[in-house]
């Protein structure tokens, strides 16, 4: 029989990895998937938010306070169902040549056990997406994305023997983040301990053969746990029993995008948009205005990859006609509190990220670029931002202005480029 939730009625379906459809209670419409690890999720999520991510049901927040999940992420460790993201195995003797074609940064720099965040491009060099690529072997990828790729990837293929598969519903993936992650997994499987940052290796969690990656998107010391879907739940236990004592929570989006913004770590359709659904080159962006030159900076040394869009990559450093460049935000905290307090209000500390367009002006007033992610930092004590600036003002230090609103009416404040991570702690990659 099927089971009930507060929210209709679920079905188990045969031969999908886990993942349910749940119909509606009477007079409803919504369909959802749901994740491996749902049998979990849904009874610790005590709010009853959630939202869509990729067809699937995501938690907003499990407790009444988001803050109180994403203080758990930086102070203890946090646990996050990253599950809906697509899952590519790309595979055969033609596999790296492909990759090496495909996506902006040097795979064949990655080794097996290792894994790469990476872009790929179209041919006139602005991004598609982004995502990490695990690899397991010579010629054994897995590469994760946000949005379908399947048929995209597929479309790029010459003559490389190479297979790629969607394998986004065989596998659930459990984040744990946080200063106490290691402390936390470390009993579960030993191997875990000598995982350097972006490794991966094979190990054993609840008797179930699993991959752990050193990665995360939170900006602080992290694991991901790739769980084939019918174990998910029992991996889940025990990892919840290895952190009694640790104070691990489940910590749902909201939390994770506060985090994700004092990393600067970017998110598709808030940050960038891909390059195949832009309507036009204003909302399209190349790896360089994205602050990923770093991906491509030995293209003139031995890095002879003829991957999509690398002559565009390379015409647009050499002719410097980058439109923008992504940096941080710090505001002034002085002027910020004066400007509300001079109007009769109080300074508002939201931490809740907005993700919406706040103008950025020059010193004569000039408009010089937007912030795209916006909050107040618990950990800094600031109002914090992602924003692009014109490439010349992109040095840490300049000065430019945001623009807010105060009283119902357009009102600026400094604000201060700062590289990005704004938060970056030593135990993310020690």
């Amino acid at each position: 029989m099927a089971k009930r939730s507060r929210f209709g009625f679920a079905a188990d379906l045969p031969g999908n990895g886990g993942s349910r459809l749940a119909f509606p209670p009477p007079g409803g419409s919504f369909l959802y998937r749901t994740t491996p690890f749902h049998q979990r999720v849904e009874p610790a999520n005590t709010t009853g938010l959630w939202s869509h991510w990729a067809g699937y049901l995501a938690a907003d927040k499990y407790q009444l306070s988001e803050k109180f999940e994403y203080l758990a992420v930086r102070n203890a460790v946090g646990v996050f169902d990253t599950s809906p993201l697509y899952k590519y195995r790309i595979s055969g003797p033609g596999a790296e040549r492909y990759l090496s074609g495909v996506l902006t940064r040097n795979i064949r720099r990655c080794r097996p056990g290792q894994a790469q965040y990476t872009v790929w491009c179209d041919d006139r060099g602005f991004v598609v997406e982004d995502g990490v690529v695990l690899r397991h072997s010579s010629d054994e990828f897995l590469l994760t994305a946000a949005r379908p790729n399947l048929s995209y990837l597929r479309n790029l293929v010459g003559y490389e023997a190479v297979e790629i598969e969607d394998v986004s519903e065989q596998w659930g993936i459990l984040a744990v983040q946080g200063p106490a992650a290691r402390t936390v997994l470390e009993p579960l499987a030993a191997e875990i301990a000598s995982l350097g940052f972006f490794d991966l290796a094979p190990v054993k969690v609840a008797a179930t053969a699993v991959t752990v990656s050193r990665t995360g998107y939170t900006g602080g010391l992290g694991y991901e746990i790739w769980v084939p879907a019918e174990d998910a739940v029992a991996v889940w236990d025990d990892v919840a029993e290895a952190g009694k004592g640790h104070g691990l929570l489940p910590f749902g989006q909201v939390a994770l995008l506060m985090a994700r913004i004092e990393a600067g770590l970017l998110l598709i359709d808030i940050d960038f948009e891909s390059s195949r659904f832009a309507f036009n080159d204003e909302h399209r962006s190349t790896p360089l205005e994205l602050g990923l030159g770093w991906m491509v900076r030995d293209l003139d040394d031995d890095d002879d990859r003829p991957f999509v869009g690398r002559n565009a990559i390379i015409t647009e450093r050499a002719e410097k006609t980058s439109r923008w460049k992504i940096t941080g935000l710090v505001v002034d905290w002085r002027q910020y509190e004066s400007m509300y307090t001079d109007a009769g209000l109080l300074p508002p500390k939201d931490h809740i990220p907005v993700t919406e367009e706040f103008m950025l002006y020059g010193e004569e007033g000039e408009r010089v670029g937007y912030a795209t992610s916006f909050m107040y930092s618990p950990m800094l004590q600031r109002h914090i931002a992602i924003a692009r600036v014109l490439p010349h003002l992109a040095a840490a230090g300049t000065r430019v202005d945001l623009e807010v609103t105060v009283n119902h009416r357009y009102e600026r404040v400094g604000a201060t480029v700062a590289r990005m991570p704004l938060y970056n702690p030593a135990h993310k990659t020690a």
